[in-house]
């Protein structure tokens, strides 16, 4: 039976892997994971390195290319608050990214805030994913800020 078949979900379904997935590939790391009982914070989880700083996570996940959002009352652009992406595209196993939210202190094409002033939507912080956005997520690899929080816990 193949695998990563990511059509074969629905949103939900796709949601809570990607969550379950971050967990784990953190898990396999050596880091404690915990979960929280509700996500009404824009947390999905906490976790860390030895005795390091927790980290908290919010993981948001994508088919392809297009946009991704968190509302910026949930998402307060703080040290040790990271989005963590998954991207699925048929047939792969997720590609992740994991993102500090000061990622988004200098918005550009990729990392940009709406506020929509005199609109119902709240404002939001929001990720334009596209094949022209790719070298502004390169540095957020999953592998890569992992291997740097490691070494940051390492060094103290």
């Amino acid at each position: 039976m193949e695998r990563y078949i990511w059509r074969r979900l629905n949103k939900q379904q796709v949601g809570a892997f990607a969550e379950y997935f971050v967990k784990m590939e953190l898990t396999m790391y050596g880091f404690q994971v915990y979960g929280t009982e509700v996500d009404d914070r824009g947390i999905d989880f906490v976790a860390r390195f030895a005795r390091g700083p927790f980290i908290e996570v919010q993981v948001k996940s994508i088919r392809s290319a297009g946009y991704v959002f968190i509302q910026k009352e949930k998402f307060v652009l703080r040290e040790n608050l990271f989005l963590a992406l998954a991207m699925l595209s048929e047939g792969q196993p997720p590609d992740l990214y994991l993102i500090p939210s000061s990622a988004w202190t200098e918005c550009n094409h990729a990392f940009v805030s709406r506020n929509y002033e005199g609109l119902q939507s709240k404002p939001e912080w929001g990720l334009n994913v596209s094949k022209r956005n790719m070298p502004a997520l390169k540095p957020y690899r999953f592998d890569q800020i992992v291997e740097t929080l490691i070494a940051e816990e390492a060094i103290t």
